[in-house]
């Protein structure tokens, strides 16, 4: 069922693409412990079911779904976290500024409203959180450095291969967003670091860097 799998020293990382959107839906699991942490319940919970049963042996313990993060509030990203908390009941989190349209948009109150350089623990594995701001106010980027040397970035909608996500023709939300992604992204994290979209094929922040004037000239 899975279309990705990531065999890290700390944690595997599998996802599904879901929906019409070709929502990127993403689970971590915990090698060490079990622990699961689901990134963005975009949709189809029977096929979420089945990306969870995939990882089962994926730990040296009983796998447990320990929590939801969503990456922002847009509906696409959001259709299946209210069937998906009531379902299982875990813990969820989200950017503090996307909290309100979460609640609006999937009838979900976040228990765990995150601000840049936060963490989100998956049993001993931890996400790190950046808010990047402008395809949302409170898009949050997930990133787990592994102890093998690896990072992944779970970037959501705000770094494709290609550029960053739409901000409306907004010149002031693309600026945010562009100088987010540079300073928080691409300043912080090695030039290999895996880039894990909320739609389509991944990159790596080495391979977007040179790219990154141009963006920033054409405006989107």
């Amino acid at each position: 069922m899975s279309e990705f799998f990531l065999d890290l020293t700390d944690a595997t990382i599998r996802s599904i693409s879901v929906s019409d959107m070709s929502n990127n839906v993403y689970l971590v699991t915990s090698k060490k412990d079990g622990a699961q942490l689901l990134i963005d319940a975009a949709d189809d919970a029977p096929a979420i079911d089945e990306l969870v049963a995939s990882a089962s042996a994926d730990a040296g313990a009983p796998t447990k779904l320990a929590g939801i993060a969503t990456t922002h509030q847009h509906w696409d990203h959001i259709r299946a976290l209210n069937e998906y908390v009531h379902k299982t009941g875990v813990r969820t989190y989200a950017g503090a500024d996307d909290v309100a349209g979460i609640a609006s948009g999937a009838d979900v109150a976040i228990d765990v409203p995150l601000q840049h350089g936060d963490s989100v623990p998956v049993g001993e594995v931890v996400l790190e959180c950046v808010h990047l701001r402008g395809h949302t106010p409170g898009s949050m980027a997930y990133v787990l450095r592994d102890s093998s040397g690896a990072t992944v970035i779970f970037s959501g909608d705000s770094l494709f291969p290609g550029g960053v996500g739409n901000t409306g023709d907004d010149p002031q939300r693309f600026s945010s967003l562009i100088d987010d992604v540079t300073e928080r992204l691409f300043d912080g994290y090695p030039e290999d670091a895996l880039v894990l979209p909320g739609h389509g094929t991944n990159t790596t922040l080495g391979t977007e860097r040179p790219s990154l004037a141009g963006w920033r000239l054409r405006g989107w």
